[in-house]
């Protein structure tokens, strides 16, 4: 079975009585974790980002107070689930302001966190695209949260 276009799919959505679309949001939601907390984010989360920036950042937190640190290999693969739901958050808020504060914020707990990062090439090199990641998207924004953010930048 091949899946239609968005442009197909927008129009047919267009098309239901409210009813049948909660009814398609609810399926939706139903079957899959990260839809429903996509759901969530755009339901209660969406009007407040800021809010919602603090409760990721608390989120962060408990994630890298919970990292295994008996082997440089759970290390990793610690840090690597903490950036795969990172990600998974910015991409969420779809807000480049949100993306630049997140990733600020990764960078800023591994660095304090007492991991030796450069002693991995893979810690290195993840951090070193975070940060690169960060130039990029900071790049987007106005000129005045650019200096701000790039004051912060400075420390990383």
């Amino acid at each position: 079975m091949k899946a239609a276009s968005i442009s197909t799919v927008k129009k047919e959505l267009g098309e239901l009585p409210p009813k049948e679309l909660l009814g398609i949001c609810m399926r939706l939601a139903k079957y899959k974790k990260e839809n429903k907390e996509l759901l969530s984010y755009l339901l209660f989360d969406a009007n407040d980002e800021q809010q919602y920036i603090i409760s990721v950042k608390q989120e962060i937190d408990s994630q890298f107070a919970e990292i295994n640190r008996s082997t440089m290999y759970y290390i990793k693969k610690s840090i690597r689930k903490i950036l795969k739901t990172t990600n998974k958050y910015i991409r969420y808020s779809g807000i480049r302001r949100t993306e630049v504060e997140l990733l600020i914020y990764f960078c800023t707990r591994l660095k304090t966190s007492g991991i030796k990062i450069n002693s991995s090439t893979a810690l290195s090199n993840l951090y070193q695209a975070q940060v690169q990641k960060i130039g990029n998207a900071l790049s987007t924004l106005h000129e005045d949260l650019q200096y701000d953010y790039k004051q912060e930048m400075k420390i990383l």
